[in-house]
């Protein structure tokens, strides 16, 4: 893999796993419209686990109150006590119910193989279209007056039920989720923090999922390419999270929707050309 498609690989994952564009749809799209092969689970993976530190480290605060929240969830008592008085073991346990349907139908697609016959253009310029409309609905419609601290049981099952839908390239996990919690009344920063949140244990899931097969595989130079596609696209999703947690403080997410439908728009005229 040469440097040129190293880096825009990196940038792709880092600019849009968070960004309620679709990371997933972009990736499928790279080698559809360079010519490129594409590259390949293992450095899918890689650009993943490095926006999974981006967002670890952008919301450290809460990482380590969601770390000592679950180690007191089996027992440990010191850091139970770390976090009681806290809204952090009660957003733990919604983050762990969120995450089931996703580890469940996720498991279920990669073990029949249904995920691959997804991967195409006409897939992700519907699903950018339909739910980019459906994100614009929600976020103007949906209430503001909740927070992530907030969270109760049935709204994370809600918001992870929803997630299971970003299994569909272009959907967006991020899309889907803040769709989902606007519509419950969460507002613009406050969605987008809890699907930050809940990409953590997602990300995990599919990482480890996927990530030990397609190492074994690997060669030494795969793997180093992996290394240098991971921290490109940490780097990129840190700026990707700084920007879009600042701009839904002053701005709606009116811009995420018009890139979606004009994006699906112009892959269905590239479809329709023949040059996808």
């Amino acid at each position: 893999m040469t440097i040129v498609q190293l880096i825009l690989l990196a940038l792709v994952q880092g600019i849009t796993e968070f960004l309620p564009i679709s990371s997933s749809g972009h990736l499928v799209l790279v080698p559809a419209l360079t010519g490129w092969p594409d590259q390949g689970l293992l450095m899918d993976v890689a650009v993943h686990v490095g926006t999974l530190v981006a967002v670890l480290l952008y919301f450290w605060r809460d990482t380590k109150g969601l770390a000592l929240a679950g180690f007191g969830s089996i027992g440990i008592k010191p850091a139970r006590r770390l976090v009681e008085g806290t809204p952090y073991l009660k957003i733990f346990w919604a983050l762990v119910i969120g995450t089931i349907p996703m580890v469940i139908v996720g498991g279920l697609m990669v073990a029949t193989d249904a995920s691959d016959m997804l991967r195409s253009a006409e897939v992700i310029a519907t699903t950018s279209i339909v739910f980019g409309i459906l994100l614009y609905i929600a976020d103007k419609r949906g209430d503001s007056h909740k927070t992530t601290d907030d969270i109760t049981i049935k709204p994370a099952l809600l918001i992870g039920l929803a997630q299971v839908l970003a299994l569909i390239p272009g959907t967006s996990r991020a899309g889907v989720t803040m769709t989902a919690s606007r519509l419950l009344g969460f507002s613009r920063t406050e969605s987008a923090r809890f699907s930050m949140l809940l990409s953590i244990p997602a990300i995990i899931a599919s990482g480890t999922a996927t990530g030990l097969k397609a190492m074994e595989e690997a060669t030494a130079a795969q793997l180093g390419d992996a290394a240098i596609g991971a921290v490109l696209s940490c780097v990129a999703a840190l700026v990707a999270i700084h920007f879009l947690m600042r701009w839904l403080t002053h701005a709606s997410m009116t811009v995420f929707v018009v890139y979606r439908v004009l994006l699906g728009l112009g892959l269905f005229a590239l479809i329709g050309a023949g040059i996808l």
